[in-house]
Parts: structure tokens; C-alpha cells; sequence
């Protein structure tokens, strides 16, 4: 099942259980906890899910503070999650988890909910402190498909920190500048209609403005620019509706230029590679290397779920390597059925759709299973290297 189905199917018990919930504790084991499940997290490991959490600093604090839930990826919080019961609004009043996200620096994500809207917060405004609005609301029973999109970002197979931050200042900046632009077009400003008769002069000669840029010609030139404003937005439609008409059924496919996973390497010496994801990294590295016909700049980069491993760029992926999960495994973009073709004696899985293009996973006990499927390694760098590489 895909990850918007999977979702869908909690929001169906949302939806049949919701007004049958009462008090806080309700709302934990009947709402919220299906969610985190949905979204990857083994609730039932209590290393991974630590509920009524009390951090070495806040032992001492009296009343004792504590927070509802704290999430761990291989033994690092990195989201913490404060519970209100389902008839309360999801706002912070007690401020305990702003202490404990200012207090733990691994956790860059906070989350108030009260299992039906969920509001995640991160620390743009200040390094360590937690802001006081959300950068993403989710409501299970009322969401668009943008909205999961961004929620996956929070699955337990994508959890990458870096990368949440970023799309954290980048949705909370458009949704502001898209308030400005809207609220400019529909009324514009003495400001903004003073720039726009400056700037039309060096369009062409014969549109310059003569003489001084006074409140009397701003005046007498509303109406004209109102008109021209108009004119604008609806030429912008016209031409992305004549776009997607002229090709029916086809998806824009991001450019090369454009990051699905975080390209920035200031990070990298954050997160530690272990042993084991050495050793993997090394054995897929010899792999590569007897490969002639294809000959690409072979990379890695771990982020905190996962170690991947590239062609040329970070978004040029052929394996995703999960060595600290429960069960270790290695995510391909084949299919099943190309998988299965290629090794024997493994566990193959179609994998959840939260995880964008990758299609396959492939259960491994050690990381000497790596030498026992090189005819898998060899085709998903071939098959992702000639999608990249100049021959």
C-alpha cells in the first residue's frame, strides 16, 4: 500500500472514531499514534517512540517538565511531540515543548497536535528556539495533495533534518510573498505603482515618463496600471492553460538542476558514517569500478535515516542504504521485477510510495550480502548513469 492510500486509511478511522475520543490520553492511543505509525515510526519500540519523555536537564526542574512524545532515529530524537486532547485546539499554553526543542538540539522538528490537525514547527527564526508559528498545518481530514507531499518529508524513510529546514523557510517565505504579490495585485501601493512607472522606461523610449514622479501623476496613472495589472495575470493564465492543452497526460519532470534531495555538503560533518556504512560504501565503490562502459563521478551522502549513494549528484541515486534501521536494507528505483531477476535467496518488498521514485527494497542480514548481489549493484548504477553521463 502507497503512502497516500496509507494515509487515507488513517484518516477513514480518524474520521469513525474522532467524536467518539474524550480527554487527552483518548486522543494519544486512538488518533495520534496511528499517525506516527502511518508515518514509519515503530510505536511500539521504545527506543524509537518514548512517550512521557523527561531529559536529563529537565529531571532537576521543579515541577518536573516533560514532553508527551519524543521520536528517535537510531538513537537520535529527532521530532517531539506535545499531545492535546481531541476537543482542544492544537496551541501551546504550558510552553514545555518549546523547552525541550530548545533544549535537545537534535530534535528540528516540533509537533502540536490534537490527532486530527497537526502543526509542525522547526527553528527558522533563531537557531535552537523553537518559533512561535508553525511552518506546515496538517489536517487528516481535510488535505490536499500538496499537502502530503510535504508530509512526507516527516516519513521515517525520507527524515532527513537539512532538508526540512530548507523546505521549512522555503514554504513559510512563498506563502508570505505570495500574500504580498496578492495583496500588491489587488490593491497596489503608492510604493509599488511609483517603481512600476519608473521602471517602464526602460522598457523603450516611448514609454518613459516625463517629469517628476509626484502623488498627481501616481494618481492619474492608477487606473492604467490596475488595467495593465489585469491584463497581465490574464495572459499568465492563458498561457499555462494553452501549455498543459498542447501536452495532454504528460507530468513536468524536474531538470537536472533541480535537488530532490539536499546537495549541500556543510552538513555532512554532522552526521557520521558507522562502520558498517563504510565497509558498504567501499564494497560498492569496487562494484562500480570493474563497470567500463559507463564511467560517472561515484558518490555518497548520509543524511539521518539513510546513506545514498550516486552517480554525479545527490538526486542521481541508484541505492539508498538503510544499514542502522531494525532490519537492514537497501532501496533501488527497479521494479520487483527486475530486482528478483537479479538476485535469489533475498526478501524483496515494493516500497512505499513516501519515498518518491524508489520502487524496491531488498532485505540483507550483513553487510557481506553486498558481495552476493554485484549483478544488482552494477544495474542500478547502469541504468542511472545513462540517464546522466555523456557518452
Amino acid at each position: 500500500m502507497g503512502f497516500i492510500e496509507e494515509i487515507a486509511k488513517c484518516a477513514e478511522k480518524v474520521r469513525k472514531y474522532a467524536d467518539k475520543v474524550n480527554g487527552e490520553e483518548a486522543t494519544k492511543h486512538a488518533l495520534i499514534l496511528p499517525f506516527l505509525h502511518t508515518l514509519g515510526y515503530d510505536i511500539w519500540n521504545p527506543s524509537e517512540l518514548m512517550p512521557e519523555y523527561v531529559a536529563d536537564f529537565a529531571i532537576k526542574v521543579k515541577p518536573l517538565k516533560k514532553v508527551d512524545y519524543a521520536i528517535a532515529i537510531d538513537g537520535n530524537i529527532v521530532m517531539l511531540v506535545e499531545a492535546k486532547a481531541r476537543d482542544q485546539k492544537p496551541e501551546a499554553h504550558d510552553g514545555q515543548l518549546a523547552y525541550y526543542f530548545n533544549g535537545l538540539c537534535s530534535a528540528k522538528v516540533a509537533i502540536i497536535t490534537n490527532g486530527v490537525e497537526y502543526r509542525f514547527f522547526t527553528d527558522l527564526q533563531a537557531p535552537n528556539k523553537m518559533d512561535t508559528e508553525p511552518f506546515f498545518s496538517f489536517n487528516i481530514l481535510q488535505y490536499e495533495p500538496k499537502d502530503l507531499d510535504n508530509l512526507k518529508l516527516f516519513h521515517r524513510d525520507n527524515f532527513d533534518a537539512t532538508a526540512i529546514g530548507k523546505q521549512a523557510e522555503e514554504m513559510v517565505y512563498v506563502q508570505g510573498m505570495t500574500q504580498l504579490l496578492g495583496n500588491l495585485l489587488r490593491t497596489p501601493s503608492k510604493e509599488f505603482m511609483k517603481f512600476l512607472l519608473k521602471e517602464i522606461s526602460n522598457l523603450s523610449p516611448k514609454y518613459a515618463i516625463v517629469g517628476q514622479i509626484n502623488d498627481n501623476r501616481i494618481a492619474k496613472f492608477e487606473p492604467i496600471i490596475k488595467k495593465s495589472i489585469q491584463n497581465s495575470l490574464v495572459d499568465l493564465m492563458t498561457r499555462s492553460i494553452n501549455q498543459e492543452m498542447a501536452q495532454p497526460g504528460e507530468t513536468p519532470q524536474p531538470s537536472e538542476n533541480q535537488e530532490t534531495v539536499n546537495d549541500d555538503e556543510e552538513d555532512l560533518d554532522k552526521i557520521i558514517e558507522t562502520h558498517e556504512e563504510i565497509e558498504a560504501i567501499e564494497r560498492i565503490k569496487v562494484f562500480i569500478a570493474k563497470n567500463i562502459e559507463h564511467k560517472g563521478n561515484f558518490g555518497y551522502k548520509k543524511v539521518t535515516a539513510y546513506t545514498g549513494v550516486h552517480v554525479g549528484k545527490p538526486c542521481w541515486w541508484f541505492l539508498r542504504l538503510y544499514l542502522l534501521s531494525k532490519r537492514k536494507n537497501i532501496v533501488t528505483r527497479l521494479s520487483m521485477d527486475e530486482v528478483m531477476s537479479l538476485v535469489s535467496g533475498f526478501e524483496v518488498e515494493e516500497v512505499s510510495t513516501s519515498l518518491g521514485d524508489a520502487k524496491s527494497r531488498i532485505f540483507i542480514s550483513s553487510v557481506n550480502d553486498i558481495d552476493n548481489i554485484e549483478p544488482l549493484i552494477h544495474k542500478c548504477y547502469e541504468t542511472e548513469a545513462i540517464k546522466h553521463i555523456k557518452q
